[in-house]
């Protein structure tokens, strides 16, 4: 596989834990219990975490001998590969909690398959992931549950996050050129593979936290061709700020 396209494969798995991080990291202070706050906050870190993991490797293979923070902060809009969902705002704690389960659950099917990756990086950093994941994803849904299955009105929020979420998940699944190439070269995942696995995951859970499945019988997407809502461009700009008002900062 050319260094190019593993490049842009490597960027589009850890584009989505930077952006997702970056939602959770908005949150820090804000939570509904110091407990939570500084769980998610924990998330955050982790992921963040993972994402540096992946930079540094994509640095390594970029042609124009970027370094991670190149990579993280100096990308247009439409270079960023992440899922529409990991970009949604932070509203509501129900609406925070379904997008985090609602992607717990796939990147926990995902690493899984990572750790028999070819390229022995990624497997690499796939096993040391896969622990803090398995976390992150326990911990969203026993919210998930425990808001569900709760009061009438932390049932009323969690049903809404989940259904005003469910219309981003089919992108989980959409492959894109370099998934392709990566997985002609035993390196990447077959995404449509971990589709089954995820919904009945899914399913089973909101069963359990007594939430209904949306019916939509229709998914936006876009994000990791770089097409991305009216959030994505907020986002960035308070992510970049700090390495765009003074360029080529060394902490």
């Amino acid at each position: 596989m050319e260094k190019e396209h593993l490049y842009q494969y490597i960027v589009g798995i850890a584009d989505n834990n930077l952006v997702l991080g970056q939602r959770l990291g908005e949150l820090c202070g804000h939570g509904p219990s110091l407990e939570t706050d500084i769980a998610l906050t924990n998330i955050a870190l982790d992921l963040f975490g993972q994402t540096r993991s992946y930079y540094q490797y994509a640095a390594q293979l970029s042609a124009q001998h970027q370094t991670e923070d190149d990579v993280a902060f100096l990308r247009k809009e439409r270079e960023y590969r992440n899922v529409l969902l990991v970009e949604q705002p932070n509203t509501h704690f129900g609406h925070v909690i379904a997008r985090q389960f609602l992607f717990d659950v796939f990147h926990y099917l995902f690493l899984e398959q990572l750790l028999h990756s070819k390229d022995d990086t990624l497997a690499a950093i796939a096993a040391k992931a896969i622990k803090e994941v398995s976390y992150h994803k326990r911990f969203s849904s026993d919210w998930v549950k425990r808001l569900g299955d709760g009061t009438e009105e932390s049932h009323q929020k969690m049903q809404e996050g989940i259904s005003n979420l469910w219309r981003y998940t089919n992108e989980l699944f959409e492959m894109t050129a370099y998934e392709n190439e990566a997985v002609k070269a035993g390196i990447g995942i077959a995404l449509s593979e971990l589709k089954q696995n995820y919904y009945k995951e899914v399913n089973h859970i909101l069963e359990e936290a007594t939430l209904s499945v949306p019916e939509s019988p229709y998914f936006q997407k876009g994000g990791k061709e770089g097409i991305h809502t009216e959030h994505m461009g907020y986002l960035l700009a308070d992510l970049q700020y700090m390495q765009r008002t003074y360029p080529n900062m060394n902490w």
